[in-house]
């Protein structure tokens, strides 16, 4: 709604008042407000109580945070990234070696001339996506059984 639909004199000065505090007034915005103002005692009462507001929270200040706090704060962020980095090795490791075990299994079917190139490729695609997926499975449930709420929770 513009300042040209505003029905009522007491919401014209409601949005100066708010545009005065934002500090956003011209000189004769500011004398239209102070004339709204004087016509209208309860919009000068509210207009107190809105530089109070201001002149409270542009003075507040925030109490630092005790020593004990912040050293929480970053053993938590230190053992969360040190926990993330560990199972994302854990897990790259663990498929490179379930793969190369795996390749060792089927080294003869892929040596094997008779067989066509792709189905070796499958093979091969097949054998690492189900070494990925074992490894995503275990890491899954590890990390469910450690955060369910209610395993011991009987029906």
């Amino acid at each position: 709604m513009s300042d040209k639909e505003v029905r009522s004199p007491e919401e014209r000065a409601r949005r100066l008042i708010m545009a005065s505090l934002d500090g956003e007034l011209s000189g004769g915005e500011r004398g239209e407000l102070e004339r709204l103002l004087d016509a209208h005692p309860t919009l000068r009462a509210e207009w107190a109580r809105f530089q109070r507001v201001k002149e409270v929270t542009e003075t507040m200040a925030l109490r630092p945070a005790p020593e004990e706090v912040w050293s929480d704060y970053w053993a938590s962020v230190y053992s969360r990234l040190e926990r993330g980095i560990g199972w994302i090795l854990f897990s790259l490791g663990a498929i490179v070696l379930l793969s190369y075990g795996a390749w060792a299994g089927v080294k003869e079917l892929i040596a094997d001339a008779t067989i066509p190139w792709f189905v070796k490729v499958s093979l091969l695609a097949l054998t690492v996506g189900a070494v990925v997926l074992l490894v995503s499975v275990v890491r899954e449930k590890v990390f469910v059984a450690r955060r369910q709420r209610y395993k011991d929770v009987e029906r």
